[in-house]
């Protein structure tokens, strides 16, 4: 195997590298977390007018290198990226079965940097049980308009969001997987609301309300009551190749505390930091897995499951080590007095808590491992 990236994505990394580190410095973060929107305005218009969204774009006959070298230069260095990855995500899906008129309308503003999406998936009693979703939709022959009702939870970036990328029931008829109509509109159509959710990781997720909001056809994404098949394009795109970069910042992390409180000799973090360096690369291998798989042609499947679970679970494995090594001062957080590491491992130990819920939970990966890797019956 070749570990050694072509020379053209090396060109590409180092260009990732130059905007992130000329547009993300500490006011940015700072922002990031005060706000608890994972969003960095200039660093996405700046990698969209650079064409670096455009390449980064997952889908068949796309480059899948550059999405990962995307993601995972923001994650280590611990840019804002949550707000554009989710746009690439269904920028992809828009540019697979996408229409035209949804192509130069969201998909262009998403690959400029200068809109975004959330993702109107979870509601408040289905969990990440997608096919239990009670959002209807329901198709007005008098006006030719689809009438959409119901609640979403966890719709990260709503607040700040352009367009939401909407599953609804629109057919009851049709078994657990079928009868559902994915669509894109545009945040402010009325009927939305939205309500703040403060999370423990000092992300601010939301609640959305949609009350018989009114959408034309060009809003329905694919086919009518085949939204199914969108979703797991979605969920194909989106797994595997974010989301599993967090240990190498985690480490940088460690590592400065221990310089800074004389403790870098102790044998015992010496030999736990290069457990951490191990489970980092491990993790990135298993990325790059998913990232060849899909430039062979295939969709990742339980390939970025594994990674995800993996990653996910690494993190906050050392993450909750990093905290218990350093003592009190690690439960101090960003901006408190004394707080080890500037209150970034507080910070890891908190943010790691989601890292094993978004993208599909680790339960949900574990069946798809189980079921579609190593062939064992369902459990449920």
């Amino acid at each position: 195997m070749e570990f050694e990236l072509p020379a053209e994505h090396e060109v590409l990394r180092a260009e990732i590298r130059a905007l992130i580190d000329q547009y993300v410095d500490d006011e940015a973060i700072d922002e990031t977390h005060r706000s608890g929107t994972n969003h960095c305005a200039p660093l996405a218009v700046a990698l969209g007018k650079a064409g670096i969204l455009a390449k980064a774009m997952p889908g068949a006959g796309k480059d899948p290198l550059a999405m990962w070298l995307l993601s995972s230069e923001a994650e280590k260095t611990g840019a804002p990226f949550d707000s554009v990855g989710m746009s690439l995500v269904i920028a992809g899906v828009l540019d697979a079965v996408g229409t035209e008129h949804q192509k130069q309308t969201a998909q262009a503003g998403l690959l400029s940097g200068e809109e975004l999406v959330c993702f109107g998936l979870t509601e408040p009693q289905g969990g990440s049980d997608l096919p239990a979703i009670t959002t209807r939709a329901s198709y007005d022959e008098t006006t030719e308009e689809w009438v959409i009702s119901g609640a979403k939870m966890w719709t990260t970036m709503a607040h700040v969001a352009d367009w939401v990328f909407l599953l609804a029931r629109s057919e009851s008829e049709s078994g657990r997987h079928g009868g559902f109509t994915v669509f894109i509109l545009p945040m402010d159509t009325p009927g939305i609301t939205i309500d703040p959710i403060w999370t423990v990781s000092t992300e601010r997720s939301n609640a959305t309300f949609y009350d018989e909001v009114r959408v034309g056809a060009e809003a329905v994404v694919g086919e009518v009551n085949e939204g199914w098949n969108v979703m797991s394009l979605m969920l194909g795109f989106e797994r595997g190749m974010a989301s599993t970069g967090y240990l190498t910042p985690l480490l940088r992390r460690f590592h400065q505390w221990a310089v800074e409180s004389g403790e870098i000799d102790d044998p015992r973090h010496r030999e736990r930091m290069a457990q951490v360096a191990i489970d980092a690369q491990v993790s990135e291998l298993l990325t790059q897995r998913t990232v060849w798989t899909a430039a062979t042609g295939r969709a990742p499947g339980t390939e970025g499951s594994m990674a995800k679970v993996f990653a996910s679970e690494a993190y906050q494995r050392h993450a909750r080590w990093a905290q218990a090594a350093v003592g009190p001062e690690g439960l101090l957080g960003l901006g408190a007095e004394g707080a080890a590491a500037d209150g970034w491992i507080d910070y890891d130990v908190r943010h790691s808590i989601p890292m094993t819920l978004q993208g599909g939970t680790t339960e949900i990966n574990r069946n798809n491992i189980a079921e579609r890797h190593l062939g064992l019956p369902r459990s449920r």
